[in-house]
């Protein structure tokens, strides 16, 4: 995946996407260049218009924002029972400490 996001970046910035390129931005992402993968990928973008690739990929973003606000709720719920249970293991604590010192 790394590859491809090199790859849209390049084109992000209107360079070149060669060997060279990709290998130096994946390499600046602290991976260590697969040269089968490189060579497999820009011979594969070479016959491909990527601006028309993205305007005609269908996107899903106005469902994530929807998704987001719902699981935060959960979020909150799920905190507040990890906090209780926290609480709860620390006044047991507690409570097995008195009851050595008396």
């Amino acid at each position: 995946m790394e590859y491809v996001y090199a790859a849209l970046l390049l084109h992000k910035l209107n360079k070149d996407i060669n060997e060279d390129n990709l290998k130096s931005v994946v390499k600046a992402a602290g991976v260590e260049p697969d040269e089968v993968k490189v060579k497999a990928l820009v011979a594969s973008l070479s016959e491909i218009d990527i601006n028309e690739a993205l305007k005609s990929a269908p996107v899903a973003v106005t469902a994530a924002p929807a998704a987001a606000e719902a699981a935060a709720p959960a979020a909150k719920v799920e905190e507040k029972k990890k906090e209780e249970e926290e609480k709860k293991g620390e006044e047991e604590a507690m409570a097995g400490l008195s009851a050595l010192f008396g």
